[in-house]
C-alpha cells in the first residue's frame, strides 16, 4: 500500500483566528456552527482568510459480486445505466453539482460492463467488479493496492488543477452490503444494527441481507479489527478508492466533505489507518439508511443536515457545501467591530 505523510491542521493559528471570529460585528457564538466550520477551515488552510476554490465532486462506480445473493432491490445491470445518467447530466447529483458551482469526476473503478472511451469518463477499471464475499475475498491485495493508488491520483489531478474542497460519490449495485460489513468489522457494532435497506428493500429483504451478510461474517477468517484485511475482503473498489482518495485529499491539506452512509464507513476506514485524516472531515448530511447515525456517532461526527436522504453520489455533502461556504464568507467579509467603529457588546 501506498504511504500517506497526513499532518494534523496547524494548532498555532487557533487562537489568532478563534480571535479574529470573536471580534466580527456579533455577539460571540452567535453564528454558531459557522463560526466552528471557519475555525476548521482556516486550521486547514494555515491561514486567517481562507478561500474555497473550485469545488469538486468525485465519484467512483463498481459493481460488487454480493449483490448475486440479491442484496440490493435493484440488478448490476443498474450501475452502468446510471454511470451514462451522470455522463448524461441527469441524475440527482448532477442537478446539485450545476447548482454549487461543483465540478464533476465519473470514474470507472470496476463496473461489470464495457464501457467505450468516453470523454467524461475515467477509465481505471481494475475488474469487472468485485468476487462475491460469501464465498471468498472480493479483490486481492495487488488489486486493493491498485485501488488506493487510482483512488489517491485522481484526487492529486483535481489539486492540481486548483481545487482544495472536495467531496465523494459513489455507485455500486451492493455497496450498502459491503459498507455494512466494513461497519461491523471496524466499530464492533452488532450486524444487525449495521444493515438497512439500502435502494430500497422491504422488511423481507432487509431480513436477507441480514441473513445473507451474517453468512459472510461467519465464513470470514480474518482479524475483525485489521483495517487493510477488512477492507480487502469485503469492500468494493469505487469504496477502496474513495479510501484512497480520501487519504491522499488530508495530505494535501484539502477539506473533506463527506456524503452518506457508505462515504462515512471510507472515512471510518481511512481513519483507523490515518487518524490524522479525521481533522479534514465536513460531515455533510445524516442520511437515512439504518446505520448511518451509529457510525457517524462512532466517529464523533456532528453532520451539517438531516434531510432524510438516501441516494448517495456525493449528493448531501453537495447539498452541505452551501454552510461551509457561508463560515468562510463569515470569516472574509464580515467587518470586526473595529473595522465597523461598532462599540463592542459582549
Amino acid at each position: 500500500m501506498i504511504t500517506y505523510q497526513i499532518e494534523r491542521p496547524d494548532e498555532t493559528l487557533k487562537e489568532a483566528l478563534q480571535n479574529k471570529i470573536d471580534n466580527l460585528t456579533k455577539p460571540k457564538g452567535s453564528l454558531g456552527r459557522l463560526e466552528s466550520l471557519a475555525l476548521q477551515v482556516g486550521m486547514i488552510q494555515r491561514t486567517l482568510s481562507p478561500v474555497l476554490r473550485r469545488p469538486v465532486n468525485v465519484i467512483y462506480a463498481s459493481d460488487h459480486g454480493i449483490a448475486d445473493e440479491g442484496v440490493s432491490k435493484s440488478p448490476k445491470e443498474v450501475t452502468r445505466q446510471v454511470v451514462y445518467n451522470f455522463l448524461n447530466g441527469g441524475a440527482g447529483v448532477c442537478f446539485l453539482a450545476r447548482q454549487h458551482g461543483f465540478g464533476l469526476r465519473i470514474v470507472d473503478a470496476g463496473v461489470d460492463f464495457d464501457f467505450p472511451p468516453l470523454p467524461r469518463l475515467t477509465d481505471r477499471k481494475i475488474r469487472k467488479g468485485t468476487r462475491n464475499f460469501l464465498h471468498e475475498a472480493a479483490m486481492t491485495a495487488e488489486e486493493m493496492d491498485k485501488a488506493i493508488r487510482y483512488g489517491a491520483d485522481i484526487v492529486t489531478e483535481c489539486h492540481r488543477e486548483g481545487s482544495n474542497v472536495i467531496s465523494f460519490g459513489e455507485m455500486g449495485i451492493g455497496n450498502t452490503a459491503a459498507s455494512s460489513m466494513w461497519m461491523t468489522c471496524l466499530t464492533g457494532i452488532p450486524l444487525i444494527d449495521c444493515v438497512g435497506a439500502g435502494s430500497g428493500l422491504d422488511c423481507e429483504g432487509v431480513r436477507h441481507k441480514y441473513e445473507v451478510l451474517s453468512r459472510a461474517l461467519e465464513n470470514y477468517k480474518g482479524e475483525r479489527d485489521d483495517t487493510l484485511e477488512v477492507m480487502r475482503h469485503f469492500g468494493g473498489y469505487e469504496m477502496v478508492m474513495a479510501v484512497g482518495g480520501m487519504l491522499r485529499a488530508a495530505e494535501l491539506r484539502m477539506t473533506i466533505l463527506v456524503d452518506g452512509f457508505i462515504m462515512t464507513n471510507c472515512v471510518l476506514a481511512a481513519s483507523r489507518l490515518y487518524p490524522e485524516m479525521l481533522p479534514y472531515c465536513v460531515f455533510g448530511h445524516r442520511g437515512d439508511e439504518a446505520g448511518h447515525k451509529r457510525v457517524l456517532d462512532f466517529l464523533g461526527a456532528s453532520p451539517l443536515l438531516d434531510l432524510g436522504l438516501r441516494l448517495g453520489e456525493g449528493s448531501g455533502a453537495i447539498c452541505a457545501f452551501p454552510i461551509l461556504d457561508s463560515a468562510v464568507r463569515m470569516l472574509n467579509e464580515m467587518h470586526s467591530f473595529r473595522q465597523a467603529q461598532i462599540t463592542k457588546y459582549f
